[in-house]
């Protein structure tokens, strides 16, 4: 299969020229494609038409969006992350996520923005009984087959590709927007899946202690001086999950479209206008790291009594319904 048509082959080969400055468009070609030079030459002179593969494989080489030149600049071509359909794509699920972030590896000044409408991805792949819970939940969800948390087990192979999103998390300067009710649906599974009978008490008193933990050190790491972790409050700002991840050179947003599913773009424009929007939304938000202890502790307080009230539930659920 060719492009479709030359003026998408003038446009690709326009914007790889600006890509290269002032070296040579033919051997640019010739290296990302290794062709020889005089099949680059006949593609550069408008001879021959790019192959669909061969456009991918510049796009990819010279980190240009295959959006616009194939399909015009109001549609975007997407690639999306593995269906999970049983425990052992999970697995692959977590190694494409790895393989995208791995892309940052050698990149400098690295930001990750998250509009965390739950708590983000990255505090629940630390090997805790949380993290190992939120797996559980993703797994319930995605495939539909209910057991017991107590007879779950991690799927093969999995904590080498969750450490190199941990390392690639620990890399970037983070920028987090939270609201009040980003714990929420991390709190009400916990109770859920107990009151199903599917969640040991002793369990799910456990789980919500993590939560406990997992948002001291969350605070402890807003009251660090010159760290790399930013976490911004908004009363107003309807989260979704988005991700984007920046660097000087390149920009990739991640979309969800299920519990952990994402439609992932490197769509140069697109990316660009989601960035400067997370940049409008945190000017509007109250910095967690910079408004102050009294600010701080009001947030994590509250959050902490959101706990104490879920725990008290365990005890006696019937009571506190109304």
């Amino acid at each position: 299969m060719k492009i479709a048509n030359m003026s998408q082959q003038d446009v690709l080969l326009s914007v790889i020229r600006k890509k290269i400055k002032s070296g040579s468009l033919i051997e640019a070609v010739a290296v990302a494609l290794g062709i020889s030079y005089d099949a680059a030459h006949r593609r550069v002179s408008s001879k021959s038409k790019f192959s669909i593969e061969e456009a991918v494989v510049l796009c990819r080489h010279y980190k240009i969006s295959i959006d616009a030149i194939l399909t015009g600049s109001n549609t975007l071509v997407v690639e999306k992350t593995k269906e999970i359909e049983i425990p052992e794509d999970m697995t692959q699920y977590f190694r494409q996520s790895a393989d995208y972030l791995h892309r940052y590896e050698n990149q400098e000044n690295i930001s990750l923005f998250y509009a965390a409408k739950d708590i983000p991805l990255f505090y629940m792949i630390g090997g805790t009984l949380l993290s190992k819970f939120k797996l559980y939940v993703w797994m319930e969800l995605l495939t539909g087959v209910q057991k017991p948390f107590e007879s779950f087990s991690m799927p093969e192979n999995l904590q080498q590709h969750i450490s190199r999103i941990k390392t690639a998390y620990d890399r970037a300067d983070v920028h987090e927007i939270w609201n009040d009710t980003t714990i929420n649906s991390t709190l009400q599974q916990i109770f859920y899946f107990f009151e199903s009978g599917l969640l040991s008490k002793t369990n799910a008193e456990l789980l919500y202690e993590d939560m406990r933990g997992l948002l001291s050190k969350v605070e402890a790491k807003c009251d660090e001086t010159a760290g790399k972790f930013h976490l911004y409050f908004n009363e107003l700002l309807i989260l979704n999950n988005n991700v984007i991840v920046s660097s000087i050179e390149n920009k990739t947003m991640f979309i969800p479209y299920t519990a952990l599913g994402y439609f992932i773009t490197e769509d140069e424009v697109t990316c660009q206008k989601a960035f400067d929007y997370f940049l409008r939304q945190i000017k509007s938000s109250k910095s967690l790291n910079l408004s102050g202890t009294r600010d701080r502790k009001i947030f994590f307080n509250k959050a902490g009594r959101k706990i104490d009230f879920y725990i008290k539930r365990l005890n006696d659920p019937e009571e506190l319904m109304f």
